[in-house]
């Protein structure tokens, strides 16, 4: 089915696009909600994601089902990266020293908080933090792929993933705490 759409989308089916549209609209939403929790940078990724991916259609080569939805993800990724080094270039990610240099003993336990407000904690890092951890965990970028993505040293990517984890860790730990207390 993947391969049909695709093939209709490239040779102009405004039907098809409309369906490629609808099926994975909210999947790269969500994609790049990790990385720009702005919802009006958001908007304006996901429509040049878009428009990249339906410019592009014909660079797409299927290489079984879910091959269409990981390049469309790449894509999502690549427009939101873009977005942040645009921001990067006017200012510099944001670094914050305010956490001790020291890991913590052992991760916390999130299996009873719910996925959304692992996703709210996530967002509200600073955004070198957010960036790091999300190209790190979800995209399985190395810290040297991620310091050429975005113009960055690999230690000062794996100081980033290790700051972002002890501050997320620290939330879980309290909100926890919080949720204990009810």
């Amino acid at each position: 089915i993947e391969k049909k759409i695709v093939e209709r989308a490239r040779n102009g089916d405004r039907s098809a696009m409309k369906q490629i549209y609808d099926c994975y609209a909210n999947y790269l939403t969500a994609t790049c909600s990790r990385y720009l929790p702005d919802k009006g940078e958001l908007r304006d990724v996901l429509q040049d994601s878009f428009v990249n991916i339906f410019s592009s259609l014909d660079k797409f080569t299927y290489r079984g089902e879910g091959s269409l939805k990981a390049w469309m993800r790449q894509i999502s990724v690549n427009e939101a990266l873009k977005k942040i080094r645009k921001r990067k270039s006017r200012n510099t990610l944001e670094y914050k020293w305010d956490l001790p240099d020291r890991e913590n003993e052992e991760e916390p336990d999130v299996g009873d908080i719910p996925a959304r407000v692992i996703q709210e904690m996530i967002q509200e890092l600073p955004e070198g933090y957010r960036t790091v951890l999300n190209l790190y965990a979800f995209e399985e970028k190395s810290h040297k792929e991620i310091s050429e993505l975005l113009g960055i040293t690999e230690s000062t990517s794996a100081s980033q993933l290790h700051r972002a984890r002890n501050l997320l860790a620290k939330r879980i730990n309290d909100y926890k705490k919080k949720t204990e207390k009810r």
